[in-house]
């Protein structure tokens, strides 16, 4: 290898460096398109977050994460998408700027794995509400498979173990590689074959492949 290519290849990865990036300019150019001049400046904002967050610690992480997508707005998805019960991607949820408890979860559980912090301690995590009396979804992190979870919730926007979060009740918790029965400390019994069941994971995972095209 010459010494000219050396430089100049040199000079490319610093500037890749430089001007890192979470989103390609197609699906921003989408997002505007679609959404609005408002949307996109919301995801480049997550963009330049993202982007600033690389090197920070995983606690670091999740807090800037939990408080930039509690910034949206609650809204019911038979109100926002004429849906009952609809699972928006993080692209749509970023675009309308708001969602249900879901939206809320499922935008920082792919934010967090882009960010390095790996789905094995990732979880969606259905609860009931106690003061609400309704059901309710939060995002959990487990420092390890018996450890007290972390609950990042858009209810209570601080992080707080679940031991913590008294006005909660764990049903089941899932990412995508398993369904458990939840509790409070520990990820609680594997159900056998549980994704296969979960359609509206099934159904999420492929709106968020054919975004990408």
């Amino acid at each position: 290898m010459n010494k000219v290519f050396s430089i100049l290849l040199l000079l490319a990865i610093l500037t890749l460096n430089a001007n890192p990036t979470f989103f390609t300019q197609i699906i921003i150019d989408k997002v505007r398109f679609q959404y609005g001049d408002y949307a996109k400046r919301r995801l480049e904002a997550l963009n330049t977050l993202m982007v600033s967050m690389v090197s920070l610690n995983t606690l670091e992480k999740l807090e800037k994460v939990n408080s930039f997508f509690n910034q949206m707005q609650f809204v019911p998805d038979i109100k926002l998408w004429g849906q009952n019960d609809y699972w928006a991607t993080r692209i749509e949820f970023i675009g309308k700027g708001a969602g249900d408890c879901e939206d809320f979860v499922i935008a920082k559980y792919f934010t967090l794995k882009q960010l390095g912090i790996p789905s094995e301690k990732l979880f969606f995590t259905y609860v009931k509400a106690i003061k609400l009396q309704q059901a309710h979804m939060v995002l959990t992190y487990y420092e390890t498979p018996t450890s007290v979870p972390l609950v990042l919730d858009n209810i209570n926007t601080k992080i707080l173990p679940a031991t913590q979060r008294n006005d909660l009740a764990p049903v089941y918790s899932f990412n995508g590689d398993a369904l458990y029965l939840a509790k409070q400390q520990g990820l609680g019994q594997i159900v056998p074959s549980g994704m296969q069941k979960n359609k509206k994971w099934l159904e999420l995972v492929d709106k968020i492949r054919r975004e990408d095209l």
